[in-house]
């Protein structure tokens, strides 16, 4: 698979307890199974090859020696598979028995990993059986030695950032789990033999720690629990598997079920994050114990299609319920951070343009907020609607409609007069719409309303967002420059769902404009309209939002190349953009990304509400005068 991803899965097969053959055959089919699915690793749960629940068996020489036996059976069968895949048995080292997990590829054993933490309490008395593996050392198997011990990597040679380490079950759940150690040391995937009973509350209890603790070690995490044919004395397991990576959890299987359970995992991804996060250990404390053994090993490049799901809009939720969740918070962060500013300069009225439009829709809803939230009266918010030579009818009537139903203070300033004596003054030809004739309005506007913020004694609310900053759609010292900016580091795709959230189901007044400007097309009305109908449509000058703030979050969020963000846009638009339509969008995204970052070096202050933000105080600080070749090279077929 190309770009980092790995697909990876998790198998609980059907056993027949305290049989290894048997369970051996069923676990080579699985691996069969695997690869045909296109996976190049795979995890079993813990003591497969037995049996979890054997219990006193485990101390008969019998059972061990079959188990050893199947291992064996296990790697031959497996010898011409290009899969990595970790077993559980267990292995009699020395004097002691371990619960161990063999990690196996194309028919070669790699290492043993021994379980380090065992459970001794309720249902749990592994101590009864098993002692508590060593990190480093090796043991000898069928007259070969192998490497030993809980601290290993197994990395890929061919697979750039595919790097694994093993923990069993317990380990996950203790306070400092081996896999955080795992992680600090070079490991991007970690593989959970387990052995989890099901209980009430349990799996959710399970899917939470798998997905924390893939956020805190910056990893990929798969875990295979026991499933059918483990014994039902005192416990039942459910088979629940599950994948998370860095936080997010790709994919589960349904309680009780039995099935293979696959995703897509990056690796550039996490080693992406890992570079990015100063608190991510580079190595661990010189205090703790850091020897690790690398075993190196390859897979062949696989030839098939990457089914991880892409979200087409990475800042908005999926799910109804996060994305009220998330509105709400959002717009709670941008009020809070415009009241405490107006608190702090002991300022009680605000102005903004209002343009009828969806980003100062949000800027002055947002402010009321704030209002509300410091008991101040509306009365102290100035809107302000300034006519120009592209203002539709259509877009003014929805500005002071808002105004009115919202309860500001409202006026209408017609800025045409003033910019033809500025056009006069300067010797420009009014009949030449070029970027002087936009930009002398776009700074008339903003100079009207400093001048009324400062008779007010009031601050002047940003409307700009962060999609409008990334591509420099804004007149330097015009609509990019006001006293606090509320909309700075939400990205357009999100401004919509802001005002959508906002609209309530009780069909009021208010919610039937808020719906009407939702479906206003995005436009600077600079240019002169035909018969009241807008002719600037600025989507068809700089291309679709959508696809802009899908290049601008995995471009900034994770630096991902320019090729590798459109492979994943074709992923997530399907058929709806053809690649040629999608690399020429990322081409004008990575041209004016690079040439406007001079107005992002010098812009007001903003709440930051997300992962993405282009505040040259806090998250990109990038030169002014950068050149985007490089960049622009890497889309040439």
């Amino acid at each position: 698979m190309k770009y980092g991803f790995v697909r990876v899965c998790a198998c609980t097969p059907s056993l027949l307890l305290s049989d290894p053959m048997s369970n051996a055959k069923t676990i080579a089919d699985c691996v069969i199974q695997a690869n045909d699915l296109g996976a190049s690793v795979a995890v079993f749960p813990e003591l497969c090859i037995t049996g979890y629940t054997c219990q006193d068996l485990f101390g008969q020489h019998r059972l061990r020696s079959l188990a050893e036996d199947a291992l064996s059976f296990l790697v031959e069968q497996t010898k011409d598979l290009p899969v990595l895949f970790a077993v559980g048995l267990p292995l009699t080292v020395g004097s002691k028995l371990y619960n161990c997990a063999a990690v196996i590829c194309s028919g070669k054993i790699l290492g043993f990993v021994p379980k380090k933490h065992l459970p001794n309490f309720g249902e749990f008395y592994e101590r009864r059986h098993f002692s508590s593996g060593p990190t480093t050392g090796q043991l000898i198997f069928s007259g070969k030695a192998y490497p030993f011990g809980t601290r290993q990597i197994f990395s890929c040679r061919s697979i750039k950032n595919l790097r694994l380490s093993v923990e069993i079950c317990e380990d996950l759940f203790v306070p400092s789990p081996p896999s955080s150690a795992h992680a600090v040391n070079g490991a991007t995937v970690i593989l959970n033999l387990s052995a989890s009973n099901e209980l009430v509350t349990k799996a959710d209890y399970r899917r939470n720690l798998v997905r924390v603790q893939s956020a805190r070690s910056i990893c990929a995490y798969v875990y295979a629990n026991a499933g059918l044919g483990e014994s039902t004395t005192d416990m039942v397991f459910a088979g629940h598997n599950l994948i998370a990576e860095n936080g997010v959890l790709l994919d589960q299987t349904p309680l009780f079920s039995q099935q293979i359970l696959t995703a897509d995992i990056d690796t550039d991804l996490l080693i992406q994050d890992r570079i990015r996060q100063s608190t991510f250990p580079a190595r661990p404390d010189n205090n703790e114990e850091t020897e690790y053994r690398t075993i190196e090993f390859d897979l062949p490049f696989r030839e098939v299609d990457v089914r991880r799901s892409i979200a087409r809009h990475p800042f908005v939720p999926n799910l109804p319920q996060e994305l009220r969740e998330r509105c709400e918070t959002i717009l709670s962060i941008q009020a809070t951070g415009l009241a405490r500013r107006l608190s702090h300069t002991g300022i009680r009225d605000a102005v903004i343009g209002l343009s009828g439009g969806l980003d100062s829709t949000l800027a002055l809803l947002v402010t009321v907020r704030a209002f509300n939230m410091l008991s101040l009266p509306l009365s102290g918010i100035h809107a302000v609607t300034m006519p120009g030579f592209g203002t539709t009818e259509r877009t003014k009537s929805k500005a002071i409609r808002l105004a009115k139903q919202v309860g500001t203070d409202l006026r209408e300033i017609d800025i045409r007069d003033a910019v033809n004596r500025h056009f006069s003054d300067i010797g420009h030809d009014p009949l030449i719409h070029d970027v002087t004739y936009e930009n002398a309005q776009a700074r008339e506007r903003t100079q009207v309303l400093m001048d009324i913020a400062n008779s007010v004694n009031g601050l002047v609310i940003g409307t700009g967002d962060l999609s409008e900053s990334a591509l420099g759609w804004s007149t330097y010292n015009g609509d990019h420059m006001s006293m606090y900016a509320v909309n700075c580091s939400v990205p357009k795709t999100l401004v919509r769902s802001l005002i959508r959230h906002m609209i309530s189901d009780r069909g009021t007044e208010s919610d039937v404009l808020l719906a009407e400007i939702l479906e206003l097309p995005p436009s600077p009305e600079l240019i002169p309209h035909d018969n009241n109908q807008i002719t600037q449509i600025t989507e068809d000058i700089i291309g679709p939002y959508e696809l802009h703030d899908f290049f601008l979050y995995y471009f900034v969020r994770y630096g991902f190349s320019p090729r590798k963000i459109v492979f994943m846009a074709q992923i997530a638009f399907g058929s709806d953009y053809e690649r040629d339509v999608i690399v020429r969008w990322m081409k004008v995204f990575l041209k004016r990304f690079f040439t406007q970052q001079f107005k992002r070096s010098c812009v007001p202050d903003g709440p930051k509400i997300g992962s993405v933000s282009l505040s040259p105080r806090a998250d990109w600080r990038m030169p002014s005068d950068s050149t985007v070749t490089a960049f622009l090279s890497d889309l040439d077929d």
